[in-house]
Order: structure tokens, then sequence, then C-alpha cells
């Protein structure tokens, strides 16, 4: 595998291709060309070097063993997995693979999310969940060195690997906040570069469904709403909103739930688009259980525990948080 192929395999992995903006200087694009074909040839002799010492059972895809390899490495070498079985699981932003765990997990299987090189850094709007969020190093603590706060605020290279790992870092901390704190969330272990290695939840090696996936009869909805809700205000009492909640990213199994998926989390207190945010995640929710047989209102249900925990209802947004082409966002403007 040479650097040339490698960089095919990312494109192929990326959504999105060439990140970064072209600048008319022909210096520039030289500099930046130069800097990515580095890091590439790093990443592949780091691969090659590590293949000799960790070895899993999954066939990957194309070139897709150096990016597990360079993903998983340390995990590997801490003991948090010991083999890859198989992939659970390809998402936009973020794969999900089935692990051997190593000793220092005592489970029959952990899962490894893996995201995608520069997956995080197209994420919609990501304006709006990161307000009044402190940027995280690879470690969960903030950013502390003004070099790195520059960079992210000037959308570099390097500040669009800092913020990419931001987001990794704040899905981490908020699942490690939410298992101790009682929510239905998968248990985290370990975070490393742009993996986490996490609790699957499935029945033996098959993974537990999304919630969209499943038919509920009318009682278990009720009870499972109220488990949703339950959560939801869970996540309240330790100031997160989940910002992407809906049946897609809430698990079933055996009767009971696990919500995934936080590296958008929204800290109500500091975001003056909270509670639109808050708002829609209930609206998500009620949609789903409302074709389950549940009446619910969301506007009601989410005031209740918004106000419940001492926030105020602000409808206010900042202008450029709006999206032109939701009718409700369009709506709102117009009122101005």
């Amino acid at each position: 595998m040479n650097g040339k192929q490698l960089q095919e395999y990312f494109d192929q992995l990326d959504d999105a291709h060439g990140d970064e903006s072209v600048s008319s200087g022909k210096r520039t694009v030289r500099k930046r060309e130069s800097s990515r074909k580095e890091r590439e040839a790093r990443l592949f002799i780091r691969a090659q070097e590590v293949s000799r010492e960790f070895r899993f059972t999954y066939k990957a895809a194309r070139f897709e063993e150096a990016w597990l390899l360079d993903s998983l490495a340390q995990l590997a070498d801490h003991q948090w997995i010991a083999d890859v079985l198989r992939k659970v699981k390809g998402g936009k932003e973020a794969s999900l693979y089935l692990c051997k765990p190593g000793g220092a997990v005592k489970s029959d299987y952990v899962a490894a999310k893996i995201y995608r090189p520069r997956a995080l850094r197209n994420l919609k709007r990501d304006a709006e969940y990161r307000v009044g969020r402190v940027d995280l190093d690879a470690d969960g603590t903030a950013l502390w060195k003004e070099a790195d706060k520059n960079a992210i605020a000037k959308r570099t290279s390097y500040g669009e690997e800092v913020r990419h790992q931001s987001w990794i870092a704040y899905e981490f901390a908020t699942m490690e906040l939410l298992s101790a704190a009682g929510a239905d969330v998968p248990i985290p272990y370990a975070m490393e570069k742009n993996a986490i290695v996490m609790e699957f939840i499935g029945d033996g090696l098959q993974p537990a469904p999304m919630l969209n996936a499943v038919n509920l009869g009318h009682a278990e909805a009720r009870r499972l709403f109220d488990r949703v809700v339950h959560n939801v205000d869970i996540m309240l009492s330790q100031d997160r909103i989940h910002g992407d909640l809906s049946a897609y990213n809430i698990l079933y199994l055996n009767g009971g739930i696990k919500l995934i998926d936080f590296p958008q989390v929204v800290l109500p207190q500091g975001n003056p688009s909270a509670w639109r945010i808050f708002l829609r995640d209930m609206t998500r929710v009620c949609d789903y259980f409302s074709t389950q047989g549940v009446h619910c209102d969301a506007y009601k249900t989410a005031a209740d525990l918004w106000t419940a925990r001492g926030h105020r209802i602000v409808e206010k947004v900042h202008p450029r948080f709006l999206d032109p082409e939701n009718p409700a966002d369009r709506k709102m403007w117009d009122k101005r």
C-alpha cells in the first residue's frame, strides 16, 4: 500500500472530498498538498509497524486495515481490545466494530466506534452545538494553549484536527457522565485518537436494532416513552442536551433502551439555542412514539422538563443559526 492508495481509501471514507478551501495562491496549495502527503505517509508507515504486533480476525476492506490499525493499536496495547471480529455498522460519521476485549474489560464483547477521517469537520451547523462548550483535547481536558484555540477559530488544517478531537472527547466525557448518573447509555471504557471503546449492546454477536425499526405494543410503548423521558431528564440534571435525539439514536434490546451518539451534545446554560434544540429532540421522540399509539404532547413534555430544571423558555435565536430551508426557521425570521 502506498500513500496514493491510502489517500484513495480516505476519499472513499469521506462523503465530502477535500475539506480544506482551495487557495488562489499556488504556494498555499502546494504547502497544503505537501502536509497532506506527509500525514498520509506517517499513517502508512505507522500501520505497517503496528501490523506486525496487532493482527485481527476481521477481513478489512480495501485499505481499511491501515485505518483500523492506526485507530486501535494503542487501545490494544492497553488491553481494552484484543481482536476485531467484524464491522457491525457503517455510517457517515463513524463505523462500529464488534471486538473481543482484552484483560482490562470483563465482558464477552466490546464495541469500537471509529470516526472517519475529517467526518466531524463537516457537521451541518456545528457552530450552533458548540456555543457555550469549551473545546477539549485528546485527554478530555479543556484546551488551554492559545495556539490551539486560535487554530480552531481560524479553521486551519491543524485547528480542524483539534476540533475533530474535541467532538470525540465530548462524546466520551458525556457517556462517562451519564453512565455514572444512571442513564441508559452504553458503558464507555476508553478513548484514543479517533476511537471510543464501549459496551457492546446486542444479543450474542447480533447488535441491538434501532428503536425506529421496532414496532411496540401499546403498553410497552408507553413504558419506553416514560423511560426515554426519564433519561432526557437525567441529561438535563447533568447540564446536557443530546442535540440529535430521535428513534434513530436509541437502541432497543430485551425490552430496554440505550441512548447513543453524543458528539453534538449541547450545554443548556451557555447556548442561546438550547431550548429550541431541546424542543426539537422531544418532538422527534414524540413523533416516533405517536406512531406506536402513545399520546404525547412534545411541547408540554419539553416545557415541563425544562422549567423543572430551572431553565427559562427563550424563543430568541441568533439569525446565523436559522436554516433558510426549514419552514419553522423561516417563520421565526418573519416574526422578527
